[in-house]
C-alpha cells in the first residue's frame, strides 16, 4: 500500500512538473521552457506517454527561430521593435526596445505614449500614468488619443488619468 501511495505522490510531482514546463512554453518563455522539459525528460521518464510528450514540446522549442534576429540599429529600428511587440502582446520586451528608442529620441512623445500602454497592459497603472503624463506633455494630442484607446480602458474612470488628459 505504501509502495502505492509513493507511485501516485510520483506521478503527481511528474504532472505537476510537465504543467509547469507547458505554462512556460504558453507563456513565450521558451528558454526556462526548454529547462523544464528537460529537466522534466530526466526526472520522470517512467511515464512514456507523457515523456513523449515533453519530447515534442522539446522538439517545438528548439526549432523556434531566434527572437533576437539581427541588432537594432537607431531609433526607427527600436520603435518598429517595440510596435511589433506591443502587437505580440510581449509588453516587457516593447518596454526593453522603447527604453532603448529614448536613448535615440529622448523627446519623442510617441515613445513615452507607448510605454504608458505597455505599463498600463502590464497592470503598471502608476507607471502607465506617468508616462502618459510626459506624452501629453510632450503632445498635447496624445489626451485625445488616451481617451479614446481600448488599451487605456482600464485607466478611463482613475481620477489622475482624467486629470492628465483634462476629462475633469
Amino acid at each position: 500500500m505504501r509502495e502505492q501511495r509513493s507511485k501516485k505522490d510520483e506521478y503527481q510531482k511528474a504532472l505537476a512538473a510537465f504543467g509547469q514546463a507547458v505554462k512556460e512554453f504558453q507563456k513565450g518563455e521558451f528558454d526556462k521552457a526548454t529547462a523544464a522539459f528537460k529537466d522534466f525528460i530526466e526526472k520522470y521518464p517512467v511515464d512514456k506517454e507523457v515523456v513523449d510528450r515533453a519530447k515534442a514540446y522539446l522538439a517545438i522549442v528548439q526549432k523556434r527561430p531566434k527572437k533576437d534576429g539581427p541588432p537594432l540599429k537607431g531609433f526607427e529600428d527600436h520603435y518598429r521593435f517595440a510596435v511589433a511587440r506591443i502587437n505580440q502582446k510581449d509588453y516587457p520586451g516593447a518596454v526593453k526596445a522603447l527604453e532603448k528608442a529614448l536613448e535615440y529620441k529622448e523627446r519623442e512623445g510617441l515613445v513615452h505614449y507607448l510605454l504608458a500602454d505597455a505599463h498600463c497592459q502590464m497592470g503598471q497603472t502608476d507607471d502607465a500614468l506617468e508616462l502618459l503624463k510626459k506624452a501629453i506633455q510632450k503632445d498635447k494630442s496624445f489626451a485625445v488619443i488616451a481617451q479614446n484607446e481600448p488599451d487605456f480602458e482600464a485607466l478611463w474612470e482613475d481620477k489622475k488619468f482624467k486629470l492628465i488628459t483634462k476629462l475633469v
